[in-house]
């Protein structure tokens, strides 16, 4: 398993989840496309397209910072061309980039339900367009979402309809592209976190410095990103996958380590179905779920 000498073009990669997958790839010297607006340091939210840059050159990896908004087509066709031109092609299409509020349907301002659609599901429909052509050039070429199972319960509505509309529309991208291009041999994948995910949507919009202590480290996300990304994407693409289930099967018992703080129960996620039991030996505190992104 190595992601060597691949290109990985990542949306959102300046912090969290997006800049935890693009180290993880960088251990194997991988070159990293980070695609995001944050080219200066917001007041309250660390890291820039420059710092994250940064940090992947000293994790081994190859760098390149664009400033990208995923709502702009021009915005995104040309990050995309840039990074292949750069790197001499792409091979991996990550979709991280999202936008939440946790709002019902009379207190969701239009203009925030255009942002979380236009981020969420236009962002991703447009970057995977721009990728796709060069992604059909690519040895093992792999699309994944950051985004949740497709489960049509009305409890992930009730509450925030607009949100949830925008992260599964994520999805239906997978559930679509997958069957559409699976003759080109390109994979088509979801991941989504069983727990809370300690980064700055959970601190600073959702759940304070309490809830980033029963969170699991990002760091989760990018191992079973790793994973999949080292699958053949001819017979491994259509799937909804839950970071720890994927890890589990691919061998891993201990879950510990992806703790913020192993004193606390674990904050379930949104949109984990029912029916989807976390691995043997992980425990869920009880309460409402907070989403990761």
């Amino acid at each position: 398993m190595s992601l060597q000498g691949k290109t990985l073009f990542i949306t959102g990669a300046s912090r969290g989840i997006g800049l935890a997958i693009a180290l993880r790839a960088a251990r194997d010297g991988a070159n990293v496309a980070i695609a995001a607006k944050t080219a200066e340091p917001h007041p309250k939210l660390p890291g820039t397209i420059y710092t994250a840059a940064e940090a992947i050159e000293t994790a081994g990896g190859k760098a390149l910072p664009l400033v990208v908004d995923v709502r702009d087509e021009a915005s995104v066709m040309e990050g995309v061309a840039l990074a292949a031109e750069r790197f001499g092609g792409i091979d991996i299409c990550v979709n991280n980039a999202s936008a939440i509020q946790l709002t019902g349907t009379l207190q969701t301002e239009m203009k925030r339900y255009d942002l979380m659609n236009g981020v969420n599901a236009r962002g991703t429909f447009l970057t995977s367009k721009a990728c796709i052509p060069h992604l059909k050039r690519a040895a093992n070429p792999h699309v994944l979402m950051i985004s949740p199972p497709l489960d049509m319960n009305p409890r992930w509505f009730a509450g925030h309809a607009a949100y949830t509309m925008a992260k599964f529309g994520m999805s239906m991208c997978v559930l679509g592209m997958a069957a559409e291009f699976e003759a080109d041999g390109v994979a088509f994948n979801a991941l989504w976190p069983r727990t809370g995910i300690a980064t700055a949507a959970i601190q600073f919009a959702l759940a304070g410095d309490q809830g980033m202590r029963q969170c699991r480290k990002p760091e989760i996300m990018a191992d079973a990103a790793y994973a999949i990304f080292n699958k053949p994407a001819k017979a491994f693409s259509g799937n909804f996958l839950i970071d720890d289930s994927i890890l589990y099967a691919e061998g891993v018992r201990d879950f510990d380590q992806y703790r913020v703080d192993p004193s606390q129960p674990l904050m379930p996620d949104f949109f984990v179905p029912e029916t989807d039991k976390p691995p043997p030996g992980v425990t869920l505190g009880a309460g409402t779920p907070a989403p990761a992104q």
